[in-house]
């Protein structure tokens, strides 16, 4: 039963690293989709954004439509979308079609995602299950940081079209393991839809909400522009800036790790401090910022912070609002978290265009501090109904 379960994670995992890498492995293909269709790197660019307001869209709607349905069922119908959408990839030569076939694909999005945190809480204890997320959120990170240098390197070792097809043969060994090794998952109890929506009715639900968006914003206003601030700010050569850019990716898989087991003792400790050390990290941003040893080793240390901890703070945070919803809990969450990163780049993108590169630090410290009041906020509401039910 053990093995099993163990099986059923990393099933879950490379499955999340599957629909990850489809997502934000295009964005190391940018140029070629652009000399493939002959459009301009800015129309290129929409195969991501059109990608990420799909999920936003879709992620609170789509799980909830699906949650009365065998999880395993509509694991492989995703699934199968996917694989069947990256083949059709590699054949489009109309770059709207192209467009048309990334927004479906971000609709289908957050249900495996969703479905994949539930499938692994459910699999174990409710004091293991963020031990169990946190594993599945390894895909997540693994497929959000290694999904651009993999499809860069087949597409400049091979070709745009052999990087699209690693994205189906991803999609398709999780799928095929996914039909021979994952147990049937029916739902035992069927929410209604109206149950599930009346979730929404909870501050708690609404405050955890707004936190997710501004702890995403936190990070995501930063790293978006990271690029660009260690090439301005740190003068860091490119070979240097991929070199750190991939300890960030690393420490993301770390911070994973570290997540679960704080999450498994304490939750609301490590939900509370998170602002701060990350608040402190940004601090050491505007001091150290000109010299590349220090910000590479700060980097590693925000890499830990932002990738693997904060992913997972922020699933908890709203999957344990709402415990009776889990599915569509999870789909929240994931909307949640594309609002935030759409936010977080916008701000910094103004305040880069009306103050300068060095100054979209500011970004995470103010999103933190309004992000520190909701947490605060969400706890006092916790401890007030705590006093009222005792």
């Amino acid at each position: 039963m053990e093995n099993q379960k163990k099986l059923l994670i990393l099933i879950l995992t490379i499955g999340v690293f599957g629909i990850l890498n489809t997502e934000m492995g295009v964005i190391g293909l940018l140029p070629s989709i652009a000399d493939h269709f002959h459009v301009s790197i800015t129309k290129a660019g929409l195969t991501v954004s059109l990608f990420a307001i799909a999920i936003a869209v879709s992620g609170p709607t789509m799980p909830l439509l699906f949650s009365g349905i065998n999880r395993k069922k509509v694991m492989l119908l995703v699934l199968g979308v996917f694989v069947l959408g990256n083949i059709a990839s590699i054949f489009i030569t109309n770059f709207t079609m192209l467009l048309i076939l990334r927004i479906i694909l971000g609709f289908f999005h957050p249900i495996y995602c969703s479905m994949a945190f539930t499938a692994a809480a459910s699999s174990v204890s409710k004091e293991e299950a963020p031990k169990a997320v946190s594993k599945v959120f390894i895909g997540v990170s693994a497929g959000m940081v290694a999904g651009v240098p993999i499809a860069s390197f087949i597409d400049s070792a091979f070709s745009y079209e052999m990087a699209m097809a690693f994205f189906a043969v991803v999609n398709c060994i999780v799928f095929m393991a996914t039909l021979l090794f994952v147990p049937s998952m029916p739902i035992e109890e069927r929410l209604s839809y109206r149950t599930q929506l009346s979730v929404l009715k909870k501050s708690i639900v609404w405050l955890s909400i707004v936190t997710v968006v501004l702890l995403n914003s936190a990070v995501f206003g930063v790293y978006s522009y990271i690029t660009d601030y260690l090439k301005t700010v740190t003068h860091m050569p490119p070979n240097v800036i991929s070199l750190t850019l991939f300890i960030f990716g690393a420490a993301n898989i770390i911070g994973n790790l570290v997540a679960g087991k704080l999450l498994s003792s304490n939750a609301m400790k490590p939900v509370i401090f998170f602002p701060l050390f990350m608040g402190a990290v940004y601090i050491i941003f505007i001091f150290a910022g000109q010299f590349t040893v220090p910000m590479a080793i700060v980097t590693f240390i925000w890499g830990i912070l932002a990738g693997g901890i904060m992913a997972n703070i922020n699933q908890y945070l709203i999957a344990s609002a709402a415990p009776e919803a889990p599915d569509f809990a999870n789909g929240i969450f994931i909307a949640s978290c594309n609002v935030g990163t759409t936010l977080g780049s916008a701000v910094g993108g103004l305040f880069i265009s009306g103050m300068g590169t060095q100054y979209v630090i500011l970004v995470g410290i103010l999103s933190l501090l309004l992000g520190l009041v909701t947490i605060l906020l969400r706890n006092l509401k916790i401890t007030s109904k705590r006093q009222l039910l005792g």
